[in-house]
């Protein structure tokens, strides 16, 4: 698939930022005043920031709202209906501990929820796609709840609950490449099964479709070297787990806990990239860009 660099920037920084409010909404850290209003336009501005860039990858940005009305079979639509109704909730609930200095309990754990659904109806727009066999599996969900999570906990200084999230997200990281790499051979679509041509031979495609290119090529399909994904590999494994981890287990510094978070923030955006550029679309076949 075509890696979109605002699709990107939209699940980094969404993720981050409903992870961080996550663990904002069930009281961790423990703060009021302007120290919670700090915390609070941090994530704000990483989930709206996040959800305004997703816009730019929409052929008409201003026909979004109505993304809206499809809740009942659209997961991009039940992902705009929870993201509004979190940051509402989450609003009223900030607006209580920095104005008020008080906690409305019952509340914050409702948005916490909120945050983390969010998430997930985002990992099922990529996650219901059986024409993408990487993505089609519960690693998908799994993996973009665990970084979102381990992201929130290092934007809020939960440095214990960051290295246990850490090492899941880095064992569910690995997993998904491992059952990712051989999800298009698995799934049993072939050239044959593209064309219609049936199995009872080899089939082999004469000549292309056509001799240029078109949407379903620019959008569908983006080869990578394998090596240069591996390199791609171990850089944002390094970045996004190992790194961070490291940082965290020195004695405290506030210089190493921004560093811990630009270094994750960093490895899950070259992360995302694979996670979008090695994703194979079954129309791949039909083209003759995939050898299965």
């Amino acid at each position: 698939m075509h890696p979109a660099p605002s699709v990107i920037l939209f699940t980094v920084m969404s993720g981050a930022g409903f992870g961080m409010l996550a663990f904002l909404g069930i009281g961790l850290p423990d703060v009021t005043g302007w120290v919670a209003f700090t915390f609070f336009a941090i994530a704000y501005v990483l989930a709206v920031g996040g959800l305004m860039a997703s816009t730019f990858h929409l052929g008409h940005p201003e026909r979004a709202i109505k993304a809206f009305s499809q809740w009942r079979t659209s997961w991009l639509s039940r992902e705009g209906c929870c993201a509004v109704f979190t940051l509402l909730v989450m609003a009223v609930y900030g607006a209580g501990l920095v104005f008020l200095g008080t906690r409305w309990t019952a509340l914050g754990f409702v948005g916490s929820f909120a945050s983390v659904l969010t998430v997930f109806t985002t990992s099922m727009i990529y996650a219901q796609l059986r024409t993408v066999p990487r993505w089609h599996s519960p690693m998908t969900p799994a993996l973009l709840l665990s970084l979102s999570l381990a992201g929130g906990a290092l934007l809020t200084g939960q440095e214990k609950a960051a290295i246990a999230l850490l090492v899941v997200a880095g064992a569910i990281q690995i997993m998904a490449w491992l059952k990712g790499d051989g999800a298009l051979t698995a799934s049993g679509s072939t050239l044959a099964s593209a064309t219609g041509l049936g199995t009872a031979s080899t089939v082999r495609a004469f000549e292309p479709p056509h001799t240029g290119t078109n949407y379903l090529l620019n959008e569908f399909v983006h080869v990578v070297g394998r090596k240069h994904g591996l390199q791609l590999r171990v850089i944002s494994f390094f970045l996004m787990i190992v790194l961070p981890i490291g940082m965290l287990l020195l004695p405290f510094s506030h210089l190493f806990a921004a560093l811990a978070v630009l270094s994750h923030l960093a490895g899950t955006a070259v992360s995302r990239w694979l996670f979008f550029a090695e994703a194979e679309h079954v129309v791949g076949l039909y083209y003759g860009k995939r050898t299965t």
